[in-house]
Formats: C-alpha cells, sequence, structure tokens
C-alpha cells in the first residue's frame, strides 16, 4: 500500500483535471487558488483538498465563470456554485469528478452515494455508457501516465464489477429465454479484463436471452463441452491485451477448427484489439464487432 498516493505532483493535477500545468501555475500565482506543500527542493505537492478544490473549479470555468470570481470563493461557497449550475453536462462531469475522488480517497460510500443518485434518475446501461466508460476510458489513462496505483484501479473496477453482477441478478432471478439461442461469453487464456464482457452479459441477459458467463482466462479447449450441452451458440470474447498481435491469427484459426468444427455455431470478438481485424478477411462464423451500440440493436 505504500505506493497509494496522498499527494500529488502538478502533473498529476494535470492528468485528473485536463487543466495544464502552465495554466495551473498560473492560477495558483495570481489567484491564491491552491495552497501547494514544498518539498525540501522546493517541488509543489497537493493534498486531496487541492485536488478537490480544482476538480469543482474546474467545472465551474467549463460553465462559463471567470477564474478571476471563482478565486475569491471559499471551498464551501464553491461547492454551493456546483450544485446551483447543474445541468445534465455538468452533472455528468461533477459525476465523474466524484467517481474520481472517490477512487483516490477508497471512499466506498462517495462511490455508493453517488451512484445511487444516478440510478434513481437512468437506468443502468444509460449509466455504464455515459458514466461508467468515460470513467474508466480516464482510470486507464491516468494509470499509463503512473498518477494512479494498481490499488486505485483495482478498487473501482470492482465497485463498478459489484454493481453489474447485482443488476444481472435482478434478471436472471425471473428470466424466461425468448430464443433456443445460447450466447457463451468467455475470456481467453490469461485475459483478466472483464468488465466489458460482463457488461455485455448483462445487457444480453436483460434482453430475455440465454446468457453463459464463464469470466476469465479459458484456454479453447475448454469450451468444447459447451458444444455438447446447447445448439446454436453464439461464443463472445473480448480482445484487450491477449492473445498478442502475433497470436491472434493463429488463435482465430485454432478456434474456427477446434470450436466450430462440423457446426453452425458461430464466434463474436469485442475490445480494444477486435478494431484491427479486417471481417472480409476473417473465417467464416467469426466476427469482429467495432460498435457495441450497434451489436446490442440488433439483439
Amino acid at each position: 500500500m505504500n505506493n497509494i498516493k496522498s499527494t500529488f505532483s502538478i502533473k498529476d493535477l494535470e492528468n485528473l483535471s485536463g487543466i495544464k500545468a502552465h495554466t495551473i501555475r498560473i492560477w495558483e500565482k495570481r489567484y491564491n487558488l491552491l495552497e501547494p506543500m514544498r518539498t525540501d527542493t522546493n517541488i509543489r505537492l497537493y493534498d486531496l483538498k487541492n485536488l478537490q478544490k480544482l476538480l469543482n473549479v474546474v467545472l465551474l470555468t467549463n460553465f462559463g465563470y471567470k477564474i478571476s470570481k471563482i478565486s475569491k470563493l471559499n471551498q464551501t461557497e464553491i461547492e454551493k456554485f456546483v450544485v446551483k449550475i447543474q445541468t445534465q453536462k455538468t452533472v455528468n462531469n461533477h459525476v465523474l469528478s466524484n467517481f474520481k475522488m472517490a477512487m483516490l480517497n477508497f471512499d466506498q460510500p462517495l462511490f455508493v452515494k453517488t451512484y445511487n443518485d444516478l440510478l434513481s434518475e437512468k437506468s443502468f446501461s444509460t449509466v455504464f455508457f455515459e458514466t461508467f466508460i468515460p470513467l474508466l476510458e480516464e482510470i486507464g489513462v491516468l494509470w499509463t501516465t503512473n498518477t494512479i496505483s494498481p490499488a486505485h484501479e483495482h478498487f473501482i473496477s470492482h465497485l463498478i464489477k459489484q454493481k453489474i453482477l447485482i443488476e444481472i441478478e435482478k434478471y436472471q432471478i425471473k428470466q424466461n429465454s425468448v430464443s433456443d439461442q445460447t450466447y457463451i461469453l468467455y475470456l481467453p487464456f490469461n485475459e483478466i479484463h472483464d468488465l466489458g464482457l460482463l457488461f455485455l452479459h448483462h445487457e444480453i441477459v436483460t434482453k430475455g436471452h440465454h446468457s453463459v458467463y464463464l469470466g476469465r482466462s479459458l484456454p479453447i479447449e475448454n469450451l468444447l463441452e459447451l458444444n455438447n450441452h446447447f445448439k446454436k451458440i453464439t461464443y463472445i470474447t473480448y480482445l484487450t491485451v491477449e492473445p498478442n498481435e502475433s497470436e491472434i491469427e493463429n488463435y482465430i484459426q485454432t478456434f474456427k477448427n477446434t470450436i466450430l468444427k462440423n457446426n453452425s455455431n458461430e464466434l463474436l470478438i469485442f475490445g480494444r484489439k477486435a478494431q484491427t481485424l479486417d471481417n472480409s478477411k476473417l473465417p467464416e462464423n467469426i466476427r469482429s464487432i467495432e460498435n457495441l451500440k450497434d451489436f446490442l440493436y440488433t439483439l
């Protein structure tokens, strides 16, 4: 846990807020907006309170408030203005800021309250598309720039996964399949990024289809048993990290020769690496899906 940050560099603030470090320095020098600490070598460091204030200030400037006016407000007054001006656009920005603060503070109650407020007004699918996907994309950037630690990413991902599972169970209790089609969802061996796949499972179940979720890191040969249990199978996988680029073609051919041999089943490939595949060059009954929403409309 020693890698968990409680103080942030000005570069971290830039990554988290989207405001250039140069602008942050100007705001700090001209308006005394933030109160950094200084290391022995005179390097600025900012605590979570400074970060939270900056995120709120950015929200206000995006709404047209002048930094000269904002700088004269204390933190309580800034927060009151944020609440006052909330529109659909600013709500989502504020929600993303709340989720980021929950992540940085490992604050589960803040995550739950923010999520429940959203869910009281929107469907879970809308929350996922409008809020969780942008949040996860931003977290990915923050992780690669070393602004947050793996512990932060694991914390927020687990909470999102928990909410997906709760929504899935609501429908599974009363599920009546609308067709004889079976969707089998799995990730390739050594692939562990399962949030996208789990959300797909949710969407398939909520539309009344029979969905079997097998989860992470499954070797191809382990799927053979499924062919003996179900007819008319659509296998679905997400390629985020595995297999690597040099092995994807071999993986697809192995799947075709092993799982799709002598049947009319199919494989749909989602994820970042699916976007590099040319459907015209893929074997019969194997397709890459670039747009998740377009696919969901066809279910």
